[in-house]
């Protein structure tokens, strides 16, 4: 195998973790057809009954959003709702032109969104309770490497050796990177989760102020997740994040933007937010403010926070010193939150609640989830356990001795 097809077998064998006689789903855009033939081969390969690929391309969604009829039909839920049921796993691969929607209102994308995830309940459930696999997976095209890499002669070669070399693709066997790379969450993961942790208070020199409460009974998780049925998958390639969720109405403080965010086709540079009982009371940005005011505007849920992602400053992906204009990758540069819906698996015993169980546990509901990065190579992450007893998580943006020496009782 060449690295491409090393890379395309590691989404299917570890990312979707894809099963004999099952349905694969992929969305793609049509510049990654190349790629995405790759996928298609190795799923067959692994037995998958059918794999049905939905391509997209950037200038036409823009057009479509410009004419001002953009909403979902009904054969889009149904087709969701459908391959759901008979268990389908999804796959998407991003990679867009970060551009590829100005001049679009960043409102008629969000409510296109927000109309399509009503829609589509039966197929989030399914996702969300841990029924159904799901991986998100970069793959270069044109447009995108020419924004990360605007000096280059061969950007597309450039960003491609890139991704490779942050998704652990090289010369030996990936599928076996990712297991060694499993492995080397698990020790944190584990003593977060015995800290018995009440709050956490992140500190930076871009002023970032912010204490944020874990509900009782929280979870950290990292790497990958088991389904239902005890199939362990990776939902995200590259992941560098050990993950939980904020009490809902928990967080306090300022908190600013580390690196600027890519949404939607849009690029939101330099801002911050300010919380008061979990919610966002005030924000602005030095560019991009409309989009920020769409995320929030979603729905009840999208002003406040439902992930807390610990990523040390000196990951891999931070050490490239790139940015890729890419959520999925440059979160995994950062100490990060996302905006919007937490994830049911952050609490104990929560893919056994509703969605109004969820709420009472502290679990923050809605329609979104945006990450956002916030890690610098100075914030500090302070813990404040339920016993009184403080220990620092991170110190210069990194995980510290104190806390990986930390010997539990």
């Amino acid at each position: 195998m060449n690295l491409k097809e090393k890379y395309a077998d590691l989404i299917v064998r570890s990312g979707l973790n894809v099963q004999k006689d099952q349905i694969v789903v992929v969305r793609a855009n049509v510049e990654m057809n190349d790629f995405v033939r790759l996928i298609v081969k190795s799923c067959f390969d692994v037995g998958a009954k059918d794999v049905i690929v939905r391509y997209s391309d950037d200038e036409i969604n823009r057009m479509r959003y410009l004419s001002g009829n953009r909403m979902p039909y009904d054969y889009e839920a149904l087709f969701h709702n459908e391959t759901a049921e008979k268990g389908a796993c999804y796959l998407s691969l991003v990679g867009e032109d970060p551009d590829g929607m100005k001049g679009v209102e960043p409102k008629l994308m969000a409510i296109y969104r927000k109309a399509l995830r009503e829609m589509t309940q039966p197929y989030r459930d399914k996702l969300d309770y841990m029924h159904a696999a799901w991986c998100v997976a970069s793959v270069p095209t044109m447009a995108w490497a020419k924004k990360v890499y605007p000096e280059s002669e061969d950007a597309l070669s450039d960003l491609w050796n890139a991704v490779l070399k942050i998704s652990r693709v090289d010369e030996k066997d990936a599928n076996e990177n990712w297991n060694e790379h499993r492995a080397s969450f698990d020790k944190r993961v584990h003593i977060l989760n015995h800290l018995d942790i009440e709050s956490v208070h992140y500190t930076n020199s871009l002023g970032t102020d912010l204490v944020v409460e874990l509900p009782e009974g929280y979870v950290f998780a990292g790497g990958g997740s088991f389904l239902d049925n005890g199939n362990y998958y990776f939902p995200n390639i590259p992941t560098e994040e050990i993950f939980s969720a904020p009490k809902k109405t928990g967080v306090n403080g300022k908190l600013y933007s580390a690196l600027p965010l890519a949404y939607n086709g849009a690029i939101v540079k330099d801002f911050w937010f300010e919380f008061k009982d979990g919610q966002v009371v005030d924000y602005d940005a030095k560019e991009g403010k409309e989009v920020l005011t769409s995320i929030l505007e979603t729905d009840e849920g999208s002003k406040y926070l439902g992930e807390i992602a610990l990523v040390p400053y000196g990951s891999p992906i931070s050490a490239l010193d790139t940015l890729f204009y890419e959520t999925l990758i440059d979160e995994n540069a950062s100490c990060h939150f996302a905006l919007g819906a937490s994830y049911n698996e952050c609490i104990e015993k929560g893919l056994e609640m509703s969605e109004e169980e969820l709420l009472e546990h502290g679990m923050n509901q809605s329609f979104t989830h945006v990450d956002f990065m916030v890690g610098t190579s100075d914030l500090s992450i302070e813990a404040t356990l339920k016993n009184g007893k403080k220990i620092h998580i991170f110190k210069d943006g990194k995980y510290t001795s104190e806390f990986d020496e930390y010997t539990l009782n």
